[in-house]
């Protein structure tokens, strides 16, 4: 089959550029034809050449602006289905996060547009069905909603141990202001006893700055500008700091936990790399491992202090909970597992159609 992904910016160095390449390995290595649609392509060129059966893009603001609804209509009578990743309902994030979208709720033009049958054929967020940021999108648009989680990429996130990203502690992602007051309290003193590294962006001012300025020019595509920040690690590289160190720490945002219907793309990527996890509570995760036999849950900051304690000189106890670990994910949340998950609603919308 032929896989369209939308994604506006391969310059993206945030979670959307492992999650594209998740995606991108999983289709490909099963054997599908894959194709990204970026803010460079002409849409009905691009359809038109490649002949798509199945297009991926979201109902945000960034992507929507490089959509035309109408050539999409076109091709989607043609038999393309259209799967879009929607915002949550009832938005958690800041109205300072200005590259965040606002509630679906009160973004009137988008209802529309879905309540129209113009946005999408397929609906999809990886927050599970109970959580109440999605209440009322159903009812309110007329269509459901598909949990399709994050993942981990089988294709490339491999036990490699590296001598160079030897530690006790490592984390890597991005440090949002979310995030910033656990790891004040919960992170940085654990350097006082162990051997921490923090890898990922914005860690900085500096960085942030930088960010923001992509960001605007990755939105108004202004090549520039787009690219004038990399990656801090290759894509390999984050397997090998996994498998590297004694415990791999796992931080969410604070309506993450809050809410508990969705998690990180590393809940699953540390343990598919043979590295031993020690997450904050999101309720989730105890759907997706068995929790103290497949995964390691810290229920507050007595906790994690505790069990990272505990774990760090427990290295027989660390060994059985990653081999578990990383049978459950390799069973059932790689991007193979995903990338099924949308094969199998694109069968039952084209037998229902």
């Amino acid at each position: 089959m032929n896989i369209a992904y939308h994604m506006p910016s391969l310059d993206n160095i945030y979670a959307q550029r492992t999650i594209y390449h998740g995606y991108k390995n999983a289709f490909e290595d099963s054997g599908h034809d894959f194709f990204t649609f970026t803010s460079g392509d002409d849409l009905e060129k691009f359809l038109e050449k490649n002949q798509i059966h199945i297009f991926i893009t979201s109902s945000h603001f960034y992507y929507q602006k490089y959509l035309n609804l109408d050539i999409l209509r076109k091709y989607r009578k043609k038999g393309m289905i259209v799967f879009t990743k929607i915002d949550f309902w009832k938005s958690p994030l800041s109205g300072l996060r200005i590259n965040e979208s606002k509630g679906m709720k009160d973004d009137v033009r988008t209802v529309q547009q879905i309540k129209d049958g113009l946005l999408g054929d397929v609906f999809f967020h990886a927050v599970e069905q109970s959580d109440e940021r999605m209440e009322g999108f159903e009812k309110e648009t007329g269509y459901k909603y598909y949990t399709i989680p994050l993942a981990a990429d089988k294709t490339i996130m491999k036990n490699e141990f590296w001598k160079d990203f030897i530690a006790d502690i490592s984390y890597i992602g991005t440090f949002l202001p979310e995030k910033r007051n656990f790891f004040k309290e919960c992170v940085f003193p654990l350097k006082n006893k162990y051997n921490v590294k923090l890898y990922g962006q914005d860690w900085t001012v500096r960085d942030r700055l930088i960010g923001w300025i992509q960001k605007f020019g990755q939105y108004y595509n202004i090549s520039y500008l787009s690219s004038i920040q990399k990656p801090k690690l290759h894509l390999g590289d984050e397997a090998k700091i996994y498998s590297s160190s004694k415990i791999c720490i796992n931080v969410h945002e604070e309506y993450q936990k809050k809410f508990g219907g969705d998690c990180n793309e590393r809940t699953f990527k540390i343990p598919l790399c043979g590295g031993f996890e020690i997450t904050d509570d999101v309720a989730c995760i105890r759907k997706y491992f068995k929790a103290g036999k497949e995964i390691i849950i810290a229920k507050d900051m007595e906790d994690w202090f505790e069990k990272i304690d505990f774990y760090m000189n427990a290295p027989d106890e660390r060994s059985a909970i990653i081999e578990a670990g990383r049978e459950r994910v390799l069973k059932d949340h790689t991007y193979h597992n995903r990338s099924e998950q949308i094969l199998s609603i694109y069968s039952e919308v084209k037998k229902h159609g």
